[in-house]
């Protein structure tokens, strides 16, 4: 999704012009940038945070003339996932969420799963040889 697309969302789904609905997302960008151009971190909660990490001088190699070179030390801006962001992307929102009603026919479920894994576990594994030894 492209910044227009997230624009024409936002606007979509509050029902407020387009034009304010890309004035609101500029302005957030804008807060995030300063907020983290001043060194501070953002968090969002549940959502994540922002965060600006410090990267150390480190040596490197011109891979043109294979001279040794130092890199500059630098700022990068980070953004960690917070438990629901991350919850919703692997879709463990449902499960999470879901009614102790609905848990109860599921721990039924795993009973006999686990049944079955233990008996799985149960058979001896095949062994593998090891490989000769070249010499």
């Amino acid at each position: 999704m492209k910044k227009s697309d997230f624009i024409a969302e936002v606007a979509k789904r509050t029902g407020v012009p387009r034009t304010k609905a890309d004035e609101a997302v500029n302005a957030m960008i804008d807060v995030i940038t300063d907020t983290l151009r001043s060194g501070d971190r953002l968090t969002l909660t549940g959502f994540g945070t922002f965060e600006v990490r410090e990267r150390a001088a480190r040596p490197g190699i011109n891979i043109r003339t294979k001279e040794k070179i130092t890199i500059a030390a630098s700022k990068r801006p980070v953004f960690n996932a917070g438990a629901v962001l991350k919850n919703a992307v692997s879709n463990k929102t449902a499960e999470a969420n879901a009614t102790p009603a609905a848990n109860a026919g599921k721990a039924a479920d795993n009973d006999a799963d686990d049944e079955a894994d233990n008996k799985a576990a149960s058979k001896p594994k095949a062994t593998r040889k090891p490989a000769a030894k070249k010499k």
